[in-house]
């Protein structure tokens, strides 16, 4: 690459570069430190090289001459993926402008299932790992994004309905998890990570990919939506285009919303300090306690 031009393009979990070499677009990532394993990362390119090759519109990773997709450079882990045009389909905490909204949730909800399917169809080599947002990923003594019960902003109200509604949502998914469709998601589906681009649409960022249960990905993308005028449209459009694709049992939905919810309780805990972490939080207790005051009651 000695010849191309560069610059950066985000810096949140990783730092990703656009590079620009011979005509062509790539990006490159330098993943933060102690985030993942080197066997994390390789099996997240190996699921994100199956889904390219099943036809979605996913970052395809560039492999090196020998075939490896991780590089790793002075204990820094790198790759490069290919690059894609388009635009977020909106900012998370921002009013949804589009023009075509329940088409563009048709469209979301057929992806999303797309995913679904081809992951199941993929065999996955021997030495694949991921995180798993199972059970006890979600509500076990140390979840996957901190023990959202403890958050240490929480009224003491809120610390007590919190902590039963931990107990009350195990109990539910003990009950329910051996009936659910459970594989590989992204588990982040969020505004930032679907690019539109014309009439495709291209899902972004699979840091947070592992394994876990169908309706997490749904959850994930309805909850950041729920503050829009005509949710309850978008969301039956999110649905109809997953089952256009896939069958889909949503009974459990407004559990998993719920889970969701609380998942970003406890992933700010460690961002409080954070410039505008302050207004998030409140954001996503304010969200999970209106859930959790439904489903409780």
């Amino acid at each position: 690459m000695q010849d191309a031009s560069y610059h950066l393009i985000a810096a949140r979990e990783n730092q990703v570069f656009r590079v620009d070499i011979n005509g062509s677009s790539y990006a490159l990532r330098l993943h933060r430190a102690g985030y993942r394993t080197n066997e994390e990362l390789r099996s997240e390119l190996q699921w994100m090289d199956a889904v390219s090759r099943g036809g979605l519109h996913v970052p395809a990773p560039i492999a090196t001459a020998s075939g490896d997709f991780l590089h790793i450079a002075d204990g820094v882990q790198i790759d490069v993926l290919s690059w894609l045009n388009g635009a977020p389909m909106g900012a998370t905490g921002q009013p949804l402008e589009t023009k075509d909204r329940t088409s563009l949730f048709l469209g979301i909800g057929r992806e999303m299932a797309r995913l679904h399917h081809v992951s199941d169809r993929w065999v996955l080599p021997d030495d694949f790992d991921r995180c798993s947002w199972d059970r006890n990923g979600l509500l076990g003594s140390n979840p996957l994004w901190g023990r959202f019960w403890e958050n240490p902003t929480l009224s003491a109200d809120d610390r007590e309905m919190f902590e039963a509604l931990r107990g009350k949502m195990a109990t539910e998914l003990t009950q329910l998890e051996d009936t659910l469709d459970y594989g590989l998601i992204h588990a982040d589906l969020v505004r930032e990570n679907i690019l539109v681009d014309g009439d495709r649409l291209q899902l972004i960022d699979f840091d947070d990919s592992g394994f876990g249960f169908r309706l997490f990905d749904l959850a994930t993308t309805l909850l950041k939506n729920l503050q829009e005028p005509d949710y309850p449209e978008l969301k039956e459009a999110l649905l109809a285009g997953y089952r256009s694709e896939r069958p889909l049992d949503d009974s459990a939905l407004d559990l998993f919303l719920l889970l969701r919810a609380a998942t970003y309780v406890g992933w700010v805990i460690d961002k409080l300090s954070e410039e505008g972490s302050e207004l998030r939080n409140q954001r996503f207790i304010d969200t999970t306690r209106k859930l959790a005051l439904r489903y409780l009651g």
